[in-house]
This record gives C-alpha cells, structure tokens and sequence, in this order.
C-alpha cells in the first residue's frame, strides 16, 4: 500500500478565484496539495462534476447481485464504471472528498459515487455482526461548504452522512473540514479552513 490519495470533488461550480467559484474545490486543493508534499505521494483526482456518473438503475442493481462467475457479458459492461471508481478507493490510504451542501444534504453527483463505490463484496460485507468495511483506508477528510446550513446542526444531511458513508466501506477515522458560512468574506472563511487543515498535517 502506498501513501496514494484520492480527491473528490463534487462542486457544481469552477475553481475558486477572484472570490468566485468553489471553496470546497480550493481547500480540497490545498489539502490534497500539502498531504501529497509531506508524503512524497501521488494524488488520484476524480472530478464528478466535469464527468457526470450514471445513477444507478436496475439492470445495474441486478449486476450487483449476480456472482461475479455468473455474470453476462452485459452485467460485466454496466459494472466497469463501479470497478474503476472501487479501483481507485482500493488504490490509496488518504481519501479527500469536496462536499458542498445543496438543500441540507450532498450534491446529486456525490450520491451517485456513493452507490456505485457501496457494493457488498467489493468495500463492504455482512458479517454476524452485521456490515463490516472491506477497504483498508487510514483517513478521510469532508470538506464541507455550506451558506446557511450549521455543519453540525440537526439540519445537515450531509457531513454526518459521509462520516457513516466512510465508516461503512472501511475508512479508520475521517475528519470534517468546515467552510461554513459563504455569506462571509471568502478569505476569512478559507483561513479559518487552513487553520483546521494545518491541525491534522
């Protein structure tokens, strides 16, 4: 295993600039940049809003489910999308997604990663215990963007949400990096991000 990661972003919008565009794209940047520095590491990028991923359907669901000897050509053609994103989280020990909130919870395109990287026997099992996490991932951070959305608060789907995503297919430990509050100035907002990126680096 190499110190590999994988940065995900999800943003609609642009790089950040001139005040302008995705805070989430340029604190995922920044963090990707200095763990890759401090490691002498690589980074995977996976862009869900420059190449959109399908949502999951039913000739799909039923791909999930067939034994992978018994699957059809077809079946293993749906599948290759859901092998490469597996791939990739199979590939790293660091996972950094960009995760602003749209209306309390995450964006469509972050979701539709979720249910093609979630698949039993692949980064997940059930166990007598009940499921348990196959991938071997140290850490995970969720940068999360928000405008009127508390991170923390009863009314955000989405931190917590990824938090559990990231239990269930084997992250150890994952961190919530907030950029809450797009009302204020971008700068203050990004400082205080760096601030709580430079705690864990």
């Amino acid at each position: 295993m190499t110190h590999s990661i994988l940065q995900v972003d999800s943003s609609a919008r642009g790089s950040f600039s001139s005040h302008n565009g995705s805070l989430s794209r340029e604190l995922t940047k920044y963090l990707s940049e200095a763990l890759a520095k401090k490691n002498q590491t690589d980074v995977i990028y996976r862009d869900l809003a420059a190449t959109p991923l399908e949502f999951v359907n039913e000739s799909l669901i039923g791909a999930y489910y067939t034994p992978a000897e018994n699957r059809s050509e077809e079946q293993k053609q749906s599948l290759s999308l859901s092998d490469e994103l597996i791939s990739e989280l199979k590939a790293v020990n660091t996972l950094i997604i960009g995760a602003p909130i749209y209306n309390f919870s995450v964006p469509a395109a972050l979701k539709a990663w979720i249910d093609l990287v979630c698949r039993v026997g692949e980064t997940f099992r059930y166990g007598e215990a009940g499921p348990e996490g196959l991938l071997d991932i140290d850490q995970a951070f969720i940068v999360t963007s928000a405008g009127g959305t508390a991170i923390g608060s009863e009314i955000d789907f989405n931190s917590s949400y990824l938090q559990k995503i990231c239990r269930f297919i084997g992250v150890k430990e994952s961190h919530v990096i907030d950029v809450s509050g797009s009302k204020r100035d971008p700068d203050t907002l990004i400082d205080y991000a760096k601030q709580q990126i430079e705690k864990f680096i």
